[in-house]
């Protein structure tokens, strides 16, 4: 079959993989061929296994794979035979030299870059679908002008709004596409090319199109958004502990303002994933570049109101079971920073679970996707560890149950059943405000809601 196009994905993970299936899926005309420097990484995803778990992705990928979706390994010829090129890297916070722990690292960018320029031998669109900090496109531009010769290379800013546990509903019914140019008589050329793309499927009022700089910045500048929103509802929560207020009460009293609207203003341990927190850094990297200093603080304390969340949960934990964990058993139940995916990055549990381990408790993890993840990420933790993945065999003979993970199958648990199974007095830590708290309380558990007041048989409690 003769494709009028032919796209390539350099990054096959939880961007590139499920965007580039969407693409395939909507537009049969295309080929899309996904690479990635893993190659185990490119066996999965032609594996019946996938590497990515996300609600219906299973069946877009049976739909296209191998008919006008392929995963390949070959990245040097496959740069050579593709003429739209989005690029979808790993761009983790720094660790090392100016920037650590805020700034973007921007290495394997660049590496690629270099890789696209050394291999092309006609001209490319190249699309930045990585989140990164504003004018990165300048140093892939830089790069790809370096060319020798008659090939081109027009840059674009597509970043991706899509939310892991939804991508697949998001991919298809996005709120916005945004794709960002040089406004060059080539850069609007090439910036059609893409909206002719999208536009197979996306109305078109919801395709917004600006210049490059403010592309790349505003992903920074929406997930720092949502971010200072889960900051701001969980600051309350403590407020609402201290006070019997609930915030569950508060939270959709405000959230009716239209002013506010409600999304985002839900309360729990804090926000996890591969982009609030290192968006926020980023940003609070580039505003104290600039010397906004000011700016800098505020957006840097919604990472450190996210933080105090983690650290009071833990500490509500300590508290109320008489200030020792030593020898103690506690089931997390969620592992995942949200529900609906396998993807650990970030997770407050893993910062959860290490506070516990320090206290000396056993930890059993349960979780119906992230339990490889999870043993990965507590890979080098000392302390007795165990995975589970079934919640009523990993409860059995604990003291204590930490939901973590706003899975809807914890819902639905027989609690009954698992306090029969658990040492007494048992204890519910719900970080997610997701079961029936009175009803749990009425089996015999101790139950400690967040931004609640406790219900718990014990009149000393310690709470923070």
């Amino acid at each position: 079959m003769k494709f009028k196009k032919n796209i390539l994905c350099i990054g096959a993970g939880y961007v590139g993989g499920p965007s580039m299936a969407m693409i395939a899926y909507k537009c049969p005309d295309c080929r899309v061929t996904v690479v990635d420097i893993n190659p185990a990484r490119i066996d999965a995803w032609n594996s019946a296994e996938l590497p990515v778990y996300e609600p219906g992705l299973d069946e877009i990928i049976k739909k296209t794979r191998s008919k006008n979706l392929f995963f390949a390994k070959d990245i040097e010829n496959q740069i050579k035979e593709n003429d739209i090129i989005f690029v979808s890297v790993n761009t983790p916070t720094k660790t090392f030299g100016a920037g650590a722990g805020k700034a973007a690292d921007l290495q394997f960018l660049e590496k690629t870059a270099r890789q696209i320029l050394e291999h092309s031998q006609s001209p490319k669109i190249v699309i930045e679908k990585s989140t990164l900090p504003v004018k990165t496109a300048l140093a892939m531009e830089r790069i790809l002008a370096s060319a020798k010769g008659k090939i081109t290379f027009e840059v674009l800013s597509n970043p991706e709004f899509m939310a892991e546990g939804t991508a697949m509903a998001d991919l298809e019914k996005p709120d916005r596409v945004l794709i960002g140019s040089r406004e060059t008589q080539s850069g609007l050329k090439a910036r059609a090319e893409l909206v002719d793309i999208y536009a197979r499927w996306v109305p078109a009022e919801k395709i917004i199109t600006s210049n490059i700089w403010s592309s790349e910045l505003s992903k920074l500048v929406a997930n720092a958004f949502l971010a200072q929103r889960v900051s701001s509802i969980n600051s309350i929560s403590a407020l609402c502990e201290k006070t019997d207020a609930d915030i569950s009460e508060v939270a959709r009293a405000v959230g009716m303002d239209s002013r506010v609207g409600s999304k985002f203003l839900k309360e729990g341990i804090g926000f996890g994933g591969s982009c609030f927190k290192k968006d926020i850094l980023n940003l609070v990297y580039l505003c104290s570049y600039y010397g906004l200093q000011e700016v800098a603080d505020y957006w840097e304390s919604v990472v450190k109101i996210n933080e105090y969340q983690q650290d009071r949960f833990t500490a509500n934990i300590l508290g109320s079971m008489f200030n020792t964990l030593a020898g103690k058993k506690i089931c997390i139940l969620g592992f995942s920073f949200k529900a609906d995916t396998g993807d650990t990055r970030e997770s407050p549990a893993i910062y959860i679970t290490r506070k516990l381990l320090a206290e000396h408790a056993q930890v059993v993890i349960s979780d119906p996707k992230a339990l490889k993840n999870a043993a990965i990420d507590l890979a080098s933790d000392k302390g007795k560890i165990s995975y589970i993945e079934d919640p009523y065999s990993a409860a059995s003979g604990c003291h204590a149950l930490a939901i973590l993970t706003d899975w809807e199958l914890y819902r639905k648990l027989d609690f009954q059943k698992i306090y029969k199974s658990m040492v007494k007095p048992a204890f519910i830590f719900d970080g997610r405000n997701i079961i029936d708290h009175k009803k749990c309380f009425d089996i015999g558990f101790n139950v400690y809601p967040i931004g609640k007041p406790a219900l718990s048989r014990f009149e000393d409690q310690s709470s923070v």
